[in-house]
This record gives C-alpha cells, structure tokens and sequence, in this order.
C-alpha cells in the first residue's frame, strides 16, 4: 500500500511540474507526457487532482494550476482562463513531438550586440543541446506581417554569429496549409520545419 501510494504521489507531482513548465495542457497531452495509457486511466488520475487544478471544459479538458497546486511545487506564476491559451497547446505540441526535451525553455530572449546596434529576438521556445540550437515559435493570431519581421530577425542573428558556429534549426507551427507555405517561402536559406495543428490533430485520432 506505501509503494503504491508513493508511486501515485510522484505521478501527480510530475503532472503538476509539467503544468508549471508548459502553462497549459490538454488532457491528451498529459495523457501523452505522462504515458497514462488508456483515456478512461488519464481521466480517473486527473479527477483524483481536481484540488491542485483549474479545468476548462472546451472540446477536451484544458488544465492549469490553482493556488494550492502553485504552492505544492513552489510556483510564482499565475496563470488565468485567457482567450490565449491556444497559444500554449500549440506550442505543446512540439514539445512533446521533439521527445519532451528537458533542454526546453519558454521565452527565451535571444540578444545580439555588434558596435552600438542591439538585435533582440524572443522565441516562444529555445531548445540548446551543445552548440545546437533549435528556435520554437507559434504562429496563432500574430500577424503574418509579424511573422516575417520575426525571420528576417533570425537571418540577421544568424549571419553576426548570435547562434554561434552551427546554423540553427526553426520549427514553427502554424494554423494552415496556406500558412505553412508563407513560412516555409519567407524562410529559404534557413534550415526550418512548419507543421500545422491538423498535424497533431490526426495523430490523436
């Protein structure tokens, strides 16, 4: 009884660190992450956490944390029911297609300083194993316009050496097909991957 007690008290508190890493997650994200098996066992273990959860019934369960999940692993930030959290599964997305890096860093700030001009960048995410650097970013409700400012930024970064000797790779995702073609266009010369959400949409079916 002990061992098993133990084993679901690690589980629930490497959920709820997940949470605190990732902002948001979907109940098939969790279910992913954590290897919960089947949809019935990710939801019994989910339902047994409702008092360190806040959950948004949308489609399929949204999860984030509330006050006492925050305190049980010491957490500042505070998340809220925002019209952004989209935004967040996204970006969840690549996390757990890249193999759940632990390498993973949201909002990184990425700056370059060459005489008196100062280049800064903030990807939605920054993988950096070794030398090699991999740029995450989420293309939801920013402008297209944005979008393309953003690459000619990291063309700039990478030519004056911000990313050091190895060139760096640029995952996106992004909304649709049609927008996949802007991005993959707006990027040439760059050495980059755009997926779109129907991507991951497919593979939960």
């Amino acid at each position: 009884m002990y061992h098993t007690t133990l084993k679901k008290n690690q589980r629930q508190e490497s959920i709820l660190l997940s949470l605190k890493k990732l902002d948001y997650l979907t109940r098939s994200q969790i279910q992913i992450i954590h290897d919960l098996k089947s949809d019935r066992n990710a939801q019994r273990v989910l339902k047994a956490m409702e008092e360190y959860l806040h959950v948004i019934k949308d489609g399929e369960n949204i999860y984030y944390l509330n006050s006492k999940g925050r305190e049980l692993i010491d957490c500042d930030k505070v998340r809220k029911s925002t019209g952004n959290i989209q935004h967040y599964i996204m970006r969840n997305y690549l996390y757990i297609v890249l193999g759940c890096p632990s390498e993973w860093e949201n909002e990184m700030k990425i700056t370059h300083i060459e005489g008196n001009e100062k280049i800064t960048c903030r990807p939605d995410a920054l993988i950096k194993k070794g030398d090699i650097y991999t740029v995450i970013e989420v293309d939801n409700t920013q402008t297209m316009k944005k979008n393309l400012e953003k690459i000619d930024k990291y063309r700039v970064l990478r030519q004056r050496g911000a990313f050091g000797f190895f060139a760096p790779k640029f995952i996106w995702i992004t909304t649709t097909e049609h927008r996949r073609k802007e991005l993959m266009a707006a990027s040439q010369g760059l050495n980059v991957e755009v997926y779109t959400v129907s991507d991951f949409k497919n593979r939960e079916r």
